[in-house]
Order: structure tokens, then sequence, then C-alpha cells
């Protein structure tokens, strides 16, 4: 866990606290994250495990998938992420679990994927060694995260909020994703930015 990490139980409560907010949001989120969502996540095929599914704004985009499980730590959201699935008349189930000690056995998904999330996980290494774990050796990890800009002037900003921004909301503003895949040990085969660097795709496979 790193230092000064909010625990687990802190996470889901913060993110209770916004589940029908951010549910609310979802028409906008398809309008500025959507076409992001979809490069990245399109290609994920057979069995899909999507990590920190939240409301499940991701769904909609794993159209090659032959069956969706989504968890998260709070039940709000995952209340909006089964209307989702209701919704999109998905082959799916959503479970409440913590990402860093996943309840499923070794090599359980052919495709692993996570949106915005391994800013908020307490301990994000180990939550990508679990990823890994459930993921089967010829599968893929696709990640999609928020990153600190390239361009100074919004850098700056992040770095200023990422304290208030964390105690508020979970959140690692300036959180660098491929520094941690690197540290998880996780070869990346591809990765590309958008958004003044604030937008990072990574492809990343188990070792």
């Amino acid at each position: 866990m790193q230092r000064g990490s909010m625990s687990v139980e802190e996470i889901a409560d913060a993110y209770a606290d916004v589940a029908d907010e951010l549910a609310r949001w979802r028409r906008l989120d398809r309008l500025f994250a959507g076409r992001y969502r979809r490069s990245q996540f399109e290609r994920a095929d057979g069995r899909v495990l999507d990590v920190a599914c939240g409301t499940g704004r991701n769904f909609r985009y794993l159209r090659s998938a032959s069956g969706v499980v989504g968890i998260d730590v709070s039940d709000g959201m995952l209340a909006h992420a089964r209307d989702e699935l209701d919704r999109l008349d998905a082959d799916g189930t959503v479970h409440r679990m913590d990402a860093q000690s996943l309840e499923f056995p070794d090599d359980s998904f052919d495709t692993v994927v996570s949106s915005f999330s391994t800013c908020t996980f307490p301990d994000p290494v180990a939550a990508l060694h679990e990823m890994e774990r459930v993921c089967t050796p010829d599968g893929s990890i696709l990640l999609l995260e928020h990153d600190r800009s390239d361009a100074a002037p919004l850098a700056w900003l992040q770095d200023w909020r990422a304290d208030s921004h964390y105690e508020r909301n979970g959140c690692r503003l300036n959180h660098d994703p491929l520094r941690t895949v690197e540290e998880a040990g996780l070869p990346v085969e591809d990765i590309s930015t958008a958004l003044l660097g604030l937008v990072t795709a990574i492809d990343a496979v188990p070792r």
C-alpha cells in the first residue's frame, strides 16, 4: 500500500457517495471518453473481466466478448453496472470484490480490462498482479488510464490539486500508469496517449 493511501473500505465509501451522480453522467462520458474506450476495448474477446467496472461504462464497448464479468468495491456502483447490463441486454454479471484480491482461479479470463482505475487502488501493483494471475497466458490486459499531462500548465494544476483531490475522491490526479505497469513487471506491447497526455492506453500481456 502506498504511503498515505486510503483503505479499500474508504475508497468504497467515497465512490458510494458519488455513484448516482456518475451514472447520470454516462452520456457525457460517452461524448468525451467513448472514443478512447471503444478504441482500447473493442478488441477484447473471449471471456472478459472488467476490473473496477464502476457504473459499467466499458460494457457497451465489449462487443467481441463471449461473456463479461465486472467487479468493483462499491455496491452503489455495481447497482448501476447491473442496470447497464440490462440496458444493453448483455451476457454478463457483476460482483463486489477487491481488485487486489480477486476471487477467481488462475487463468480464468481471456482478456482483462480496466479503465481509469490504477489511480484509485491502494496498491496498484498488487491489483495488476491479480489481473495477470487471472488472465490466460496467451491473453491480454488492456488498460485505459488518466496520466500527468505533457502540457506544463496542466501538469502543474494536476500536481497542485493532487492531495486535495485524493482526499475527496480517492483518485491520484498525477498518477503515472506506465510506471506502475512497469513496476508490476508486465510486458507492454503497445502504448498510446491522447489529450495532451491526459489519457494513456496500455496493452500488456501476462509474463
